[in-house]
């Protein structure tokens, strides 16, 4: 894993302050915290319905002193920005080539030294989609770590962390659990968010 502004010493602190007076003005409260547990796990960013969603999780992330990265369309990597994005923790994905990103993700989750969360949107757009995509699963699965249910919801201006799920490998049943949680959580652009099982 690249090394990104969640372990660059003084700049985490100084981002930290800062995100969390931007979040308590702008009228956010802030939920949860990451148990010992699951310092190494994978994290569901649901809904994401908004590019707004990436500066949020971004700076809730910094208020619960978390060490991320996150998965983006590579096209949000393309210069001049694409060195930002990285040291953000940004991980370009190239949905229309295939490859082997979920054993990639499971193998770098496993080989990590400390703490490390790898942040997945399950819908894998801002559009609305009926059905998640399930490569936040089987990184978890494959790698043996939890899944952490975290979230932004616009409605009562809250973002945090849920609860922690263990993957069974049933996952119909488990998605069934999963999407429960999210059923009444509501994305900026409310419409293009579906938990519906």
């Amino acid at each position: 894993m690249h090394r990104t502004i969640f372990d660059t010493p003084g700049v985490n602190s100084a981002f930290r302050a800062l995100s969390a007076t931007v979040l308590r003005l702008s009228g956010w409260t802030v939920e949860g915290t990451l148990p010992p547990e699951a310092t190494k796990c994978v994290i569901i960013a649901a809904p994401h319905t908004s590019n707004w969603d990436l500066p949020y999780t971004l700076m809730v992330a910094f208020v619960l002193n978390l060490h991320i990265y996150w998965m983006g369309k590579w096209q949000i990597f393309r210069a001049p920005f694409g060195g930002l994005m990285h040291w953000l923790g940004g991980i370009a994905v190239r949905r229309e080539t295939s490859n082997n990103l979920v054993a990639a993700s499971a193998q770098a989750l496993a080989d990590a030294e400390g703490p490390v969360q790898l942040i997945v949107p399950p819908e894998g757009t801002r559009s609305k989609v009926r059905y998640w995509k399930t490569g936040f699963y089987y990184i978890a699965l494959q790698a043996r770590v939890p899944i952490v249910l975290a979230y932004l919801d616009y409605h009562r201006k809250v973002g945090g962390l849920g609860p922690v799920f263990h993957p069974t490998g049933d996952i119909e049943r488990d998605m069934v659990t999963i999407k429960q949680f999210y059923a009444g959580i509501r994305g900026r652009n409310a419409e293009q968010f579906d938990a519906q099982l």
